[in-house]
């Protein structure tokens, strides 16, 4: 079975520290191409990397914070003015996803909203401790993070391989597990030796178990300790395969 691709479109945290682009994480499986987040400037990262967002089938969402979800408006009123997207688009993330980014929308581009895509547009929802089946993929959720934001870690299996994803938040049972034996394991690291409530940081990964770890979202703290640490550090444009 092929393999799968995973590019950080946007490895950052919500301030830009380092100049990156906030949250995106584009993975390329077999007949399926999805984004795990989509930050504010998620838009301009996929220009940036020559990727057409059109060809994008799915977005998965872990929470309503604007550097994880604040691209979708962009995206969407692209996908109706600029690109005219006819292909179907699915956008799955925590309970109150849709209207959180219906108010959102509104927000951002008043009066809009009138506006009716034409082309199929889904909205899904996932629980913690939920599991849904979106255009073929497997997708897995616990709770994380400020609960305002109704968040979530997840796991998909994508094709023979299993990608988990920490979204934000801190150090939990639920979390552990959830990520336990994924062949790759995308963890929040924000700082490195202080803790910061909400967050991960460094000391935390050591009790995260997978195949492979690559870091991401990180702050200027832990931007400095790239080099002492042995796992992966994203940043914008960087590529791997994973194989299950």
């Amino acid at each position: 079975m092929p393999g799968v691709t995973v590019t950080f479109i946007g490895s950052g945290d919500a301030f830009g520290s380092g100049g990156r682009l906030q949250t995106c994480i584009l993975v390329d499986g077999p007949g399926v191409r999805f984004a795990v987040d989509f930050g504010a400037t998620s838009l301009v990262g996929l220009r940036h990397q020559g990727v057409d967002p059109n060809a994008i089938d799915l977005i998965l969402l872990t929470h309503l914070h604007g550097d994880h979800c604040g691209g979708v408006p962009f995206l969407l009123v692209d996908a109706m003015l600029g690109s005219k997207r006819k292909t179907a688009l699915t956008i799955l993330g925590p309970t109150g996803t849709q209207a959180h980014l219906r108010r959102l929308h509104d927000a951002l581009f008043p009066g809009s909203p009138v506006m009716e895509p034409r082309f199929p547009l889904e909205h899904l929802e996932i629980r913690p401790g939920e599991t849904l089946h979106p255009r073929g993929l497997t997708v897995t959720a616990a709770a994380r993070h400020t609960p305002e934001t109704n968040p979530l870690a997840v796991r998909i299996q994508v094709g023979d391989a299993s990608i988990a994803y920490t979204g934000d938040g801190e150090l939990s049972d639920a979390l552990v597990q959830l990520v336990s034996g994924a062949d790759l394991l995308i963890a929040e690291s924000y700082f490195y030796d202080k803790p910061v409530k909400g967050h991960l940081n460094y000391p935390d990964i050591a009790r995260l178990d997978a195949k492979r770890i690559v870091l991401t979202h990180m702050h200027t703290n832990m931007l400095r300790q790239m080099a002492n640490v042995p796992e992966a550090c994203a940043c914008d444009g960087y590529v791997l395969s994973v194989r299950g």
